[in-house]
Parts: C-alpha cells; structure tokens; sequence
C-alpha cells in the first residue's frame, strides 16, 4: 500500500457562534456589548476591592481575584470572537490555538477552585464567626490564591500539551468558536485515547472535587443558619453568602447541562451553546450578582462615585 500524502495543518478555520451571514454583525453587536460589560463590571470590582479600606476583608480580597479570572478568561475568547464576526476567512494560526486553550484552560480551572476557595472561606465565617481572623489570615489567603494559579497554570500546560501533541492533517475546522479540547481532537488523524483521557480525568476531577467542597462548605453553613434563634440572625448570616450561592449556581449549573446530559443529546452545537454561557455571560452577570445582592459593595460603589478623586489619591 502506498504511505498517504498528508498535509500538516498549521492553522484551523473557527466556525464561530453562527456561520449564517446576516447574522453576523447583530451576533457582533450582542457580544460586543457583553464583552463591554464584562470588563466594565470586572474592572469596577477590582477597583473597588482595592482602593475601598472597607472591603480590605479576605472575602473581597478572594472576590477580587474572581473578578481577574472573569476578566481574564472572557479576554482570551472575546476578542477574537468579535473579530471573526467581521471578516470572511475566520482562520487562527497553530500556535495562537494552542496559547488561547492553554488561557482559556488556566482561567477555568482557576475560577472553578477560587469558587471552592470563596465556599470555603464562607464556611469559616458563619460557622466560625470568632475565628474567622484568626483562621483565614492574609498568610492563607495568599497561599489558597497562590495555590490556585499554580494549580490553574500546572493543568492548562499538561493538557494543552496532551490535546497538542498529535497530529493535525488535512482538517482544520473546528466547529467552535474558540479553540476547544473536544472539537479539536474530533480533528486528530493520529490516536486521541490519551489526550481524550487526560482531558476526562482533568475534567471530572475538577467539577466534583470543587463541587463536593461547595456542598459540604454549604450543608454545614445552613446548618449552623437554621441553629440561630433570631430571624434577623438568620437572615444576616445568609446575606453575606447569598451572592456567592448565586454565582455558584449559575455557573456549576452550566457545566453539569453540559458534562451530565445523555449522550444521545450531547452534540458539538450543545457544548458551544453552553460554552457561550460559561466563558462570555457567567463572568458579565458575576459582577452585577456581587454589586447587587451586596449592601458593601453597593455602598463603595456610592462613595466612589459620589467623590472618585479621594479613592484615586489613595491609590497613589
């Protein structure tokens, strides 16, 4: 048999959100403004966590950091997104592909550790309201965030490196609108069980590792809720973690649609539907959910407004 002639490929074709033309600038227009409102909360957030003396609690501190990952991971799509919007030939090199998923797979699994972090670090308070201080001191918090870059950075290179390390011939479209691990193994023309594994073994680790400490963190918080006698009580200590419950919601909510859905429904189109929600819409509602269900955020955000050069010669 004669050896096949394959052509390596040495960049793919993003199929985006839609390849329906005159949906294209309205889908540019709806994303844009999404993407505008992502960084405009995010950045207000950090601003805020940072310069208000009042929010300078290991909450806000933790918050802070949420805010960079939101920013971050929705930088490494959008971008390029709203540009295939505009122009015909949606092509991405080998290298960018590889750099955008090694980006989008650090910033994913950090915010899904940060938000078992923050569950923790909810956990202590209500459970251990006198320790609180003591316990999650500035030493921990910068540990617990630093542990969860390394970890965020360590996962993106071996996965990004199993996923890269076949090979690519032939056909380079992937049916997304970023550079994914499913949809670009789909293109593979070499053995994918490793990387596939890799991929799986990744996956499933983080969900539900971080989602068993959001449980148990939040079975033992309504536990120690429903134990205070006061209604006032009660209602004090589920405000100060109401925001996050919601955030956590929405966003492991959309990633088991996605990972626990029969696999007759499951499709590429379905993951991409879902991808939108989690890497563009999840980081835009984030700030508004801690904006607007928190009376401390709320009030910086008043006294930043009311006199912004005071915050701003604070920083200086």
């Amino acid at each position: 048999m004669a050896p096949e002639n394959f052509t390596r490929v040495t960049e793919f074709i993003l199929t985006g959100v839609s390849d329906c033309p005159e949906l294209q600038i309205p889908l540019f227009l709806v994303f844009l403004v999404l993407y505008v409102l992502t960084v405009a909360g995010n950045l207000g957030i950090i601003t805020l966590t940072s310069v208000d003396s009042r929010l300078q609690t290991p909450m806000y501190f933790f918050l802070r950091q949420l805010a960079i990952i939101n920013l971050g991971n929705s930088t490494v799509i959008a971008p390029k997104m709203l540009i295939n919007f505009l122009v015909k030939k949606k092509t991405i090199s080998f290298y960018e592909c590889a750099t955008q998923l090694g980006g989008f797979l650090f910033f994913i699994v950090s915010e899904v550790m940060m938000l078992a972090v923050m569950a923790y670090d909810r956990y202590v308070a209500i459970c251990n309201p006198l320790l609180y201080m003591v316990v999650v001191s500035r030493r921990l918090c910068l540990l617990l965030v630093s542990l969860t870059y390394l970890y965020g950075f360590s996962t993106a290179i071996v996965v990004s490196s199993c996923v890269f390390s076949v090979s690519y011939c032939s056909s380079n479209i992937i049916n997304h609108f970023y550079c994914d691990n499913v949809p670009l193994l789909a293109l593979s023309c070499s053995d994918t069980y490793l990387p596939e594994t890799v991929v799986f073994i990744s996956a499933a680790t983080n969900v539900v590792g971080s989602l068993i400490i959001v449980l148990v963190s939040y079975f033992n918080i309504v536990l120690s809720i429903l134990k205070i006698r006061s209604s006032e009580g009660r209602k004090k200590a589920f405000s100060t973690c109401a925001s996050h419950m919601m955030s956590v919601t929405v966003f492991y909510g959309t990633l088991l649609f996605m990972y626990v859905q029969p696999r007759s429904n499951h499709s590429l189109d379905t993951d991409k539907m879902a991808s939108v929600f989690y890497t563009l819409v999840v980081p835009m509602l984030n700030p508004l959910i801690y904006s607007l269900r928190n009376k401390d955020v709320k009030a910086a955000l008043q006294r930043f407004m009311t006199n912004p050069r005071y915050f701003f010669l604070k920083t200086l």
